[in-house]
């Protein structure tokens, strides 16, 4: 349940529009639902203001439908990370409203159109093989509520590219910033602008790159200031902890 559902549910059974066996029964699966396979979390927007999040990944494709539909009718919204193409089949065929971003690996509904959604994150990549990684975390800011823009194949092998997007990198309360091979752009980037850089290393490069750790490695020892780093190919974490600092410089709705 939603935080003004469940204020609007309050405020009813205070004024006497809803008893209090109506308000039990609009209850009766918060704070957890209990679908057999899983524990779904109905309370975390209320705690953390987003749903739970499914990482599709390990699950089977009822499972994820299952889940899919009981946090959709809950919140309204979803998101699935890292979800597969049978996963992704399943939830369509069960759950036509919802969308498959295939590159990206992200199943939603409900997910704001691009510019809509408050304050302005930015997702660079260094190159358009990085763009898996870097739509995953494009799409995780949008569907937190920021307004979210994504800009590719602006690695350092060319710097120029980089430095023609500086009037964005300083319109931004936050930017990812997604590379592989020996994750160098978030370094670039946190010596361009004043507001926090979100490394996302990625699995992308030759044997030396050792899947992503070159990269890793790389972010984690940037001599630039303000450069917080996460995991290789975390797409996801890189959007939302963006939509979190983005949430926090945005003035709240009137």
């Amino acid at each position: 349940m939603e935080p003004q559902a469940l204020k609007a549910l309050l405020r009813a059974v205070e004024s006497g529009q809803s008893s209090a066996e109506q308000a039990m029964e609009a209850l009766a699966d918060w704070p957890s639902q209990d679908l057999g396979h899983s524990q779904l979390d109905m309370q975390r927007s209320l705690r953390c203001g987003h749903p739970e999040v499914v990482y599709g990944a390990g699950k089977s494709p009822s499972e994820l439908v299952d889940i899919a539909r009981a946090l959709h009718q809950a919140h309204g919204r979803l998101l699935v990370t890292r979800a597969t193409d049978e996963g992704a089949a399943a939830c369509l065929k069960a759950l036509p409203e919802c969308t498959w971003h295939q590159r990206a690996r992200i199943i939603t509904m409900g997910l704001p159109d691009p510019g809509e959604g408050e304050g302005q994150v930015l997702v660079l990549c260094a190159g358009t093989s990085d763009l898996p990684v870097a739509e995953e975390a494009w799409i995780t800011a949008r569907s937190m509520g920021a307004k979210a823009e994504l800009v590719a194949d602006v690695g350092v092998a060319g710097l120029h590219r980089i430095l023609g997007q500086q009037d964005r990198l300083r319109a931004a309360s936050a930017i990812v910033v997604v590379a592989g091979m020996e994750g160098a752009l978030p370094s670039v980037v946190g010596g361009l602008v004043d507001r926090p850089v979100i490394a996302v290393p990625t699995s992308v490069g030759y044997g030396a790159a050792f899947g992503g750790v070159a990269a890793l490695l790389g972010m984690l020892n940037s001599c630039a200031s303000g450069v917080t780093v996460v995991n290789i190919d975390n797409g996801f974490g890189g959007g939302y902890a963006a939509a979190q600092i983005n949430a926090l410089a945005s003035p709240p709705p009137s």
